[in-house]
């Protein structure tokens, strides 16, 4: 029974993750596919350039959220016993949500970069690691200009930071995963940064 519904939350949690978010609100108030302007991505950098902060905002929150919800959820359910789960759930449902949010099932799983699912998936696992890599995404992003700079340093900074606080292996090894799967969706990022060629 237990694998059931560890098997159910992680299916919901991938789904809702694929929620293609910035595709989604700029074709609704642009009528343009963000795919095919700027760099092509869905995320929330990518939706400010094409269809301005507002909405961005809105894809940023929505991003947020997507990964957030579905661990809040297992949190509930362990607190309260309301059905078996895993012990280690979490972590994959966290996952599986920046999973969607990268391989979108409804954009032929295809989708953003994962870094705003990320924080989202990760606040309630290691908060004090996304507050401290966030803060040093602020200041990497204001000296270099690139937010893509940025992203990549929430990559490395989750895991350091989380080893650094002596947090549970599992955790470690779960933000371990998370940035690398942001460091493999920058690789282009990366390329342009060495050639000088990178979006601000």
């Amino acid at each position: 029974m237990t694998f059931l519904w560890d098997y159910l939350l992680l299916l919901t949690a991938y789904l809702l993750g694929s929620f293609p978010s910035g595709y989604l609100y700029t074709k609704i108030f642009t009528k343009k596919d963000i795919r095919k302007f700027g760099s092509g991505n869905i995320g929330s950098t990518n939706v400010k350039r094409i269809a301005g902060k507002k909405i961005a905002m809105l894809t940023q929150i929505s991003d947020m959220l997507k990964g957030l919800l579905p661990v809040l959820f297992v949190l509930i359910v362990t607190k309260y016993q309301l059905f078996p789960l895993s012990s280690s759930l979490i972590y994959f449902v966290a996952l599986a949500t920046i999973l969607g949010h990268n391989f979108s099932l409804f954009l032929k799983f295809k989708g953003g970069k994962g870094v705003n699912t990320t924080l989202g998936a990760s606040i309630l696992i290691a908060p004090i690691p996304v507050f401290i890599s966030v803060f040093i995404y602020f200041i990497v992003k204001k000296l270099s200009t690139f937010v893509s700079a940025g992203s990549l340093s929430i990559a490395l900074c989750l895991p350091l930071a989380a080893f650094c606080l002596k947090m549970p292996n599992y955790t470690i090894y779960y933000l371990c995963l998370c940035g690398f799967l942001i460091i493999i969706r920058h690789i282009a990022n990366i390329k342009r940064l060495l050639s000088g060629t990178e979006l601000s």
